[in-house]
């Protein structure tokens, strides 16, 4: 089994990928594509009013133990549905994600941004109709929660795209979408914002060398206080964010 995903990642770099699929996967990680990202702060806005974070020095060391923590987690979910996008593997990892997902808050997050990107991309990237097939045998038999990292892992590997891009990809969305979520928190301006994104970007690739093409048994928590911290966002008394 372990020789064979080898093989298919090594066929998937050598062979060229069908120009229509790259543009999907550029669609992907489109932030136009409407999957509910921007609707959750990853607990930033939780941490402001807890003031754990005040300002942009705050921010950008927020940001970090961030992608520290998905990369960490969540990568583990996205390699191994990436490297093996069918129901089976789809259905196992979604249960051992939702067994491992202690933050209430988080697992629903989690949940949500996976609902979504399922539908959206079920009815955008036609071309894959396993896709469809996939959610129709799922949705309402409680079967699967649909989390959000093996949901994207599989929507990647079905697209082609190589498990060191869906892996990088992931880490980008989250920080993305985290530093959007500042902007609108006042926390930094546009501009500001887009020379974080910059800045953090070699940090970023560095969380991807040292979490990437682990299994699921290796995925594990390295910020621990993110985690409590969103988990205090329900509690908040006013909030801009979901999570």
């Amino acid at each position: 089994m372990e020789q064979d995903l080898v093989e298919i990642e090594k066929r998937r770099k050598r062979d060229n990928i069908d120009p229509s699929l790259q543009w999907s996967q550029w669609q992907l990680l489109d932030s136009i594509l409407p999957t509910g990202g921007f609707a959750h702060s990853f607990g930033l806005e939780a941490a402001i009013q807890a003031r754990l974070v005040s300002g942009p020095d705050d921010l950008q060391t927020f940001v970090i133990h961030l992608l520290e923590n998905t990369g960490s987690l969540l990568l583990p979910f996205v390699y191994s549905a990436t490297m093996n996008p069918t129901l089976d593997n789809w259905q196992k990892l979604d249960r051992i994600l939702d067994a491992t997902l202690s933050n209430e808050v988080g697992r629903k997050a989690s949940v949500s941004q996976g609902s979504s990107l399922m539908r959206v991309a079920a009815s955008v990237f036609t071309e894959l109709p396993s896709l469809k097939s996939m959610r129709d045998v799922c949705i309402g038999s409680g079967v699967v929660s649909f989390h959000h990292a093996p949901v994207f892992g599989i929507i990647c590997g079905l697209l082609g795209m190589d498990s060191g891009t869906s892996q990088r990809a992931y880490i980008f969305m989250t920080m993305r979408d985290v530093i959007s979520a500042a902007t609108r928190l006042n926390l930094v301006g546009p501009l500001g914002a887009a020379v974080l994104q910059h800045r953090v970007a070699s940090v970023a690739e560095s969380m991807v060398k040292k979490w990437m093409d682990r299994s699921v048994e290796d995925a594990c928590q390295t910020a621990p206080l993110l985690d409590t911290i969103q988990g205090c966002h329900t509690y908040l008394f006013s909030r801009l964010f979901c999570s």
